[in-house]
């Protein structure tokens, strides 16, 4: 049952109820092996940031930074400055100087938590040039201070300003002044064009948000949820948030790159993602079937159609499961599809939450069809995450992003744009009167910039109306319905479609080196680079034949004619991919411009 309270207090009405328990796993810092604590543990943690912040002269309102991956002491920082009435600012941990900066300066930081060397680095290069930033506190002890710091100090050193609580009885008055006007987070959105905007997040709208989805989301106190996401992402701070509330054990996974390892360690029964980690799952699965017997292939489909028929064609549509049917889904149950699950590290799940871009349907069915509740939602940063989302018990359709959660009013306005009001819905952005302004309309809607529709009570995207392309012959193409549909191929890492005022469609493609090797060994296409490789007439005849086969359901306009193979994969450090992995679109095109303009030729 969910802890309803102000975030100042949650983790200490947590402790009351759960003690012993444990609450989290995690690996310390330069650390393989796991470690955990309990929701006393935690709760004390959370106690001495908040004395330690007092300590250092901080006063309700003002703001702390956080600049560092997934850690256990992310959480202590976050709630211990709540506990005070602070304003939490995350950054993400691959952040630029030139990005905090940005923000520190924005939001007049004052302390600025980091994690690992690269970020104190960048944070302790940028301090002489931020005027309102006064300290940074380092989470890892390993990290090497510049010999001329004195402005710095480790997390250990910190927690001992916050030992004994000598400052408690000013924080428990701070508790009780706590309310649901004042902004928890600014939260800067990625900047895919200009500068960051900070989105205003209050108390009062995270009290919402999981009031309502503690109404449709199946979480509890015996679940195991694996934090993949950065806490940064809105979408896994807000989920982890919510399970807190419901009393869950987190286990938090601090590199993304582990995040296979870490499910076979200790195997969750639920976590939050995006889809690319879904079109990753589903194309190694697929992948490995190839390899198989005839007969395991033919055991393997007949397993997946069960399960499609079982969990698809009946229960998402709320409907009895034939007794037969059922019985024979015990059986590949049993015998293959646990046998999949159990490879991910899946052993005893229960829901699996995605959102963040288009869901391919294809991949949809297949995780359901291995027995994977996987909950397809819609959300924004200012919407504080959830907007809809697939409710089991109301029945769900493959394709829609769900039904609206309690609270939210939606409407489809001009250009079928999709427009929202409600208690979790921002109340805008950190002084940018400007931009409020154009983007809360005058009966008080939130135009999101996304298109979609409505039908028989579930939500359904069509496009980022600021993505769609419009080619030359006047035809409206969405790239990432393209895109999504062109990842699920097992030799396709990442792809960028180019349309807007072209004659037809055509694609960027980084193709799965590895893959890719093996393929051109095979059949004996010579290389000496990975230049070569993309370049090859052999390799890309292969390629554009397997598009042609994905996209045999699009409308001729839609498809994609011609494909550049690219060497190197888009990056952060290009300035290609936002920290949220999104494509900065103008940036690939203006770096691939020639190779774009070849493809026209």
């Amino acid at each position: 049952m969910q802890t309803k309270c102000h975030l100042s207090v949650l983790a200490h009405n947590q402790a009351k109820k759960y003690g012993s328990r444990k609450a989290m796993s995690f690996c310390n810092f330069g650390e393989k092996n796991w470690s955990s604590i309990t929701w006393n543990d935690f709760s004390c943690h959370v106690m001495e940031v908040s004395n330690a912040l007092l300590n250092l002269g901080l006063k309700p309102q003002e703001k702390v930074a956080v600049f560092s991956q997934n850690c256990v002491e992310y959480l202590y920082s976050d709630f211990g400055a709540y506990g005070v009435r602070l304003i939490t600012i995350p950054f993400y941990a691959t952040s630029s100087e030139q990005q905090i900066q940005f923000m520190i300066h924005d939001a007049e930081v004052k302390v600025i938590f980091v994690g690992e060397q690269e970020q104190y680095d960048k944070a302790y290069r940028v301090f002489s040039v931020c005027p309102s930033l006064e300290r940074i506190v380092v989470f890892d002890s390993g990290v090497v201070m510049n010999p001329q710091d004195t402005v710095s100090m480790y997390f250990k050193d910190f927690l001992k300003l916050g030992e004994g609580y000598p400052r408690q009885s000013e924080v428990e008055e701070q508790w009780r002044l706590a309310n649901n006007e004042e902004i928890c987070n600014i939260l800067y959105t990625s900047g895919t064009t200009g500068d960051p905007k900070g989105v205003i997040l209050t108390h009062g709208q995270y009290r919402a948000a999981l009031d309502a989805n503690d109404k449709v989301v199946p979480v509890g106190e015996t679940d195991r949820v694996m934090n993949f996401l950065p806490f940064t992402h809105i979408f896994e701070k807000a989920w982890t948030y919510f399970c807190i509330s419901e009393g869950a054990s987190l286990i938090i996974n601090t590199d993304p790159k582990e995040i296979l390892q870490s499910l076979k360690q200790i195997p969750p029964t639920c976590m939050c993602s995006v889809p690319r980690f879904w079109e990753k799952v589903y194309v190694a699965v697929k992948e490995k079937m190839e390899s198989a017997t005839t007969i395991q292939k033919k055991l393997f489909a007949h397993a997946l159609n069960v399960g499609r028929k079982r969990n698809i064609e009946y229960l998402s549509k709320c409907r009895r499961v034939p007794l037969a049917l059922e019985l024979e889904y015990k059986m590949m149950n049993k015998t293959v599809l646990s046998m999949v699950r159990g490879q991910l590290g899946l052993k005893n799940p229960n829901i699996f939450p995605t959102a963040g871009a288009y869901v391919s349907p294809e991949v949809e069915a297949f995780v359901h069809s291995i027995g994977l509740n996987m909950i397809v939602g819609y959300g924004l940063t200012e919407s504080l995450a959830t907007v809809s989302c697939d409710q089991m018990d109301k029945g769900y359709t493959i394709g829609s992003v769900g039904r609206p959660i309690e609270g939210i009013e939606v409407k489809i306005g001009e250009d079928n744009e999709i427009l929202l009001k409600g208690p979790t819905i921002t109340r805008g952005y950190y002084k940018r009167d400007n931009i409020n302004a154009e983007v809360f309309d005058e009966d008080g809607f939130f135009h999101t910039g996304d298109a979609g529709y409505m039908k028989d009570g579930e939500l359904y995207l069509t496009e980022r109306i600021k993505d769609l392309f419009k080619t030359s012959n006047g035809k409206y193409i969405a790239p990432q319905m393209v895109e999504s549909m062109l990842l699920v191929d097992k030799y396709i890492d990442q792809v960028a479609v180019v349309a807007d005022k072209r004659k037809f469609v055509s694609a960027l493609i980084v193709p799965d080196f590895r893959l890719l090797e093996e393929w051109a060994r095979e059949w004996n296409v010579p290389f000496n680079d990975y230049d070569e490789l993309c370049s090859n007439v052999k390799v890309l005849k292969m390629m554009m034949e397997r598009i042609e086969t994905l996209q045999q359901g699009l409308a001729s306009y839609e498809k994609v004619k011609r494909i550049a193979l690219i060497p190197k994969p888009f990056s952060m450090e290009s300035g290609e991919l936002t920290n949220t992995l999104k494509l900065k679109r103008a940036v690939v095109y203006k770096n691939y411009g020639s190779i774009i303009e070849k493809l026209y030729e």
